[in-house]
């Protein structure tokens, strides 16, 4: 298993999952599934990213925002390549705590 940490959300890209200023627990080294939450590095001089992981292409991760209105996804700049999706969402720890499952696609509250 990898390593663990500590991403902050900035920005209203995937509202409603998630809100600026939640705080997630992420999961380096943990293999992707479709529909998982996942830290990423968007193409050009953008900062890391949580989107979601629709499915692997040739190309890569196709990963899309919750929020059609806000934000960047692979609409705009294509599949993400594999190596820039850096971990994956495990759980919100604040201010709402929420476990995610790839499965269900979207958060389970305790």
């Amino acid at each position: 298993m990898g390593r663990w940490g500590i991403a902050a959300v900035s920005g209203r890209s995937m509202h409603p999952t998630l809100r600026d200023g939640d705080r997630l627990l992420v999961s380096y080294g943990r293999r992707v599934q479709p529909g998982d939450l996942v830290l990423v590095q968007l193409p050009g001089e953008r900062p890391l990213a949580v989107k979601r992981a629709l499915r692997l292409e040739a190309g890569g991760w196709f990963v899309e925002r919750d929020n059609p209105r806000e934000g960047v996804d692979s609409w705009s700049v294509g599949p993400i390549a594999t190596e820039a999706v850096m971990a994956v969402v495990v759980a919100r720890l604040a201010p709402r705590p929420a476990l995610f499952t790839a499965a269900r696609r979207k958060h389970v509250e305790p």
